[in-house]
C-alpha cells in the first residue's frame, strides 16, 4: 500500500504524456522525491506497454530508476487530477491481486522474447530475467500450477523489397519473416535472418519438449544457449545450438524437422502462428515490443524481475488455490535431476558437475572426497591433486589379469608400476626381465617371465634366494631345518617334565594338609599340650 503524490515538473505542471520519454519522466519524478509515478495518457485509447527509449545516453539514468511507475488511462488520470485540484488527499494502492483475472487454480502466461544478445541493456535484462526466474518457473510448471508459452516477434518485408539486399540479409522464407540486424550494421557480425532462425529453433525446442511432457526444458535451453553460444564469441550457430540440445536429452532431428527450410518460398507454419499470436485478442492488446509478459491474457506492466513477476503470477490464482511458492520466498528446484542439467557427469563413478542453486543450476567441476576436478563443467572434468587415484583411478591405466591388478595412478600423475613400461594413461606393457637380463642372473638360475613380474628357479637341486639373487643347496637347508626341529622338540620336552614335577609337588603338599586336618578331629597331635581335667578318681 503506497501513498502516491503526483509528480511536479519545474514548470509546476502535472506530468503529462508529452514529448518526454516515459523513463525520463520516472527519473525526473524520482529526483523530485516522489515515491511512485502515474503517467496519464493524453488521449482516450487502449493502454499500451511503454518501451525503453532508443536514445543515446539513456544508460546514465535508466539503471538507477527505483520507484514504481505505471501508465494509466486518460479518464482515470482526469479523475485523479480533479480530486487533487479540489485539495483532497489521494491514496493509490499498487496491488497486483485485483489487477489480473484470477478465474481458477492455474495461471497461463506468455513471455515474448528474443535470442539476440547484441541489442544492449534490453537484451541483457531479458536474459538476466530468464536466468533468475528459471527456478521458480520450472517448479510451477512441473507441478501443474502454470502453463507457460514462449513467443517471438517477427516482421515481414514488403513484397516490393523482397529481392533487396536488406531483406535477403534480414529475412527468411523470401521476406515473410524478418528481424532487425543485431548490431544495426549490415557489413559485420550476424544478420537479422540468423536471429529469426535461432528464434524459430527456440520455439521448436519448446514444442518438442512439450510433446515429451517436459516443457520446462525451454528455460534450460535458453539459459545454456546464452552462456555457451554468444554472438560476441561467434558461437551463435546451429552447431552450438545442437550441442546444447543434445546435452538436455532432446531430439535435435525432431527440432530440425520443426524448423523446416528457411530458404523455401513458402510459409513456415510455426512462424505464421507466432505472427498471428502477436495480434491482440480481447483485453490483451497487440504485442509490438520486447520483452512483453502476458498473464491470463492480460499484458503485465510491471518491472521485469523475479520478485515482481512472481507476485504478478500469484495474483492470477483463484484465492486459496495459490501454490506454496506464493506464500514463501523459499523457492528451490533441483534441476540436476533432469538429464543432469546438461552438465558433465561420470556415471560409472556417480560424479556430476551439475550444482543446484537458488536461481537454477550451474555446471561446475566438483570436489569429491577432497579431490578437485578441473574443466569447463559442460563437456569435460578431470581429477587433479592428491587423492586423485580414489576417483576413477585418476584417469590412468589399470588392468587385472589372472587375479592380479596393477595401476599406473600415483599422487604425481600416471606412471607405469614396476614391471611395466608405457605412458601410464592409455597403456602399460609388461617388461620381460628375463630377456632384458634385469633379474635371475646367477649361474644356476633359470628365469621365467610372468605378467608384471618373473619366476626364478635353480638347477641341480638348489633353492633360489630372491633377496640375494642366488641359489643354495636344498640338503643344507633341510639339515638346518631338522636341527632346528630337534631343538624345539627337546625344549618342549624339558618344559613338560618341569611342569609335571611342579604339579606333583603341589599335589603332595595339598594331600598332606588335608590328612592332618582330618586326624586333628579324632586325636591330639604330638605338638599339642595336655588338656586339664576336673573329674575325681574314685577307688572301688
Amino acid at each position: 500500500h503506497v501513498r502516491v503524490n503526483y509528480c511536479i515538473l519545474p514548470s509546476d505542471d502535472v506530468i503529462k504524456l508529452n514529448n518526454c520519454y516515459f523513463t525520463k519522466k520516472a527519473w525526473n519524478a524520482q529526483n523530485a522525491g516522489a515515491a511512485a509515478i502515474l503517467v496519464a495518457d493524453d488521449r482516450d485509447e487502449p493502454l499500451i506497454t511503454m518501451d525503453t527509449p532508443e536514445e543515446s545516453g539513456r544508460v546514465e539514468y535508466l539503471e538507477n530508476i527505483t520507484i514504481p511507475s505505471a501508465l494509466i488511462s486518460k479518464s482515470f488520470g482526469d479523475r485523479l487530477k480533479k480530486t487533487i485540484d479540489n485539495g483532497e488527499m489521494v491514496n493509490v494502492n499498487l496491488d497486483w491481486r485485483e489487477s489480473l483475472p484470477h478465474p481458477d487454480e492455474r495461471v497461463e502466461y506468455e513471455f515474448w522474447t528474443n535470442s539476440n544478445d547484441e541489442c544492449g541493456p534490453k537484451c541483457d535484462s531479458q536474459i538476466d530475467f530468464v536466468k533468475s526466474f528459471k527456478g521458480a518457473a520450472q517448479i510451477l510448471e512441473k507441478k501443474g500450477y502454470t502453463q507457460f508459452t514462449p513467443h517471438y516477434i517477427t516482421w515481414y518485408c514488403p513484397e516490393a523489397y523482397t529481392l533487396s539486399k536488406q531483406c535477403k540479409s534480414q529475412c527468411i522464407n523470401h521476406g515473410r519473416y524478418c528481424a532487425p540486424d543485431p548490431e544495426q550494421d549490415f557489413s559485420k557480425g550476424y544478420d537479422g535472418k540468423d536471429v529469426v532462425v535461432q528464434n524459430l529453433r527456440q520455439v521448436c525446442v519448446y514444442k518438442v519438449a512439450k510433446e515429451s511432457k517436459k516443457p520446462w526444458l525451454w528455460w534450460d535451453y535458453v539459459t545454456d544457449f546464452a552462456v555457451r553460444c554468444p554472438m560476441k564469441e561467434m558461437k551463435y550457430t546451429k552447431e552450438c545450438a545442437d550441442a546444447v540440445i543434445t546435452s538436455l536429452g532432446l531430439d535435435h532431428k525432431a527440432i530440425d524437422k520443426c524448423i523446416g527450410d528457411p530458404d523455401a518460398d513458402e510459409e513456415n507454419p510455426v512462424l505464421k502462428a507466432e505472427q498471428d499470436a502477436q495480434i491482440g485478442k480481447g483485453s490483451r492488446g497487440d504485442v509490438t515490443i520486447l520483452p512483453t509478459l502476458v498473464i491470463n491474457n492480460r499484458q503485465y506492466r510491471g518491472k521485469l524481475d523475479k520478485g515482481a513477476v512472481l507476485k504478478a503470477l500469484c495474483a492470477g490464482f483463484r484465492e486459496t488455490t495459490e501454490p506454496a511458492v506464493c506464500l514463501s520466498e523459499d523457492i528451490q528446484t533441483n534441476e540436476c535431476l533432469e538429464n543432469n542439467g546438461g552438465c558433465w557427469q561420470d556415471k560409472a563413478a556417480n560424479i556430476t558437475a551439475c550444482k543446484d542453486t537458488f536461481r537454477g543450476k550451474v555446471c561446475e567441476c566438483p570436489v569429491v572426497k577432497g579431490v578437485k576436478f578441473v574443466g569447463d563443467g559442460y563437456t569435460h572434468c578431470e581429477a587433479s591433486g592428491a587423492g586423485r587415484c580414489e576417483i576413477n583411478n585418476g584417469g590412468c591405466w589399470k588392468e587385472t589379469m589372472n587375479g592380479r591388478t596393477y595401476s599406473a595412478c600415483t599422487a604425481d600423475g600416471c606412471k607405469c608400476p614396476d614391471g611395466f613400461k608405457g605412458d601410464g594413461i592409455h597403456k602399460c606393457e609388461d617388461i620381460d626381465e628375463c630377456k632384458e637380463r634385469t633379474a635371475c642372473q646367477c649361474k644356476e638360475c633359470n628365469c621365467k617371465n610372468t605378467w608384471g613380474s618373473y619366476e626364478c628357479g635353480c638347477s641341480g637341486g638348489l633353492l633360489y634366494m630372491k633377496e640375494h639373487d642366488t641359489c643354495i643347496s636344498k640338503s643344507a637347508a633341510a639339515q638346518v631345518g631338522w636341527n632346528f626341529l630337534w631343538v624345539v622338540f627337546f625344549g618342549l620336552a624339558a618344559v613338560g617334565i618341569a611342569a609335571y614335577a611342579v604339579y606333583k609337588y603341589r599335589i603332595r603338599r595339598y594331600m598332606d594338609s588335608e590328612i592332618r586336618a582330618i586326624m586333628a578331629q579324632y586325636m591330639p597331635l604330638e605338638n599339642q599340650g595336655e588338656i586339664p581335667s576336673n573329674s575325681h578318681h574314685i577307688e572301688m
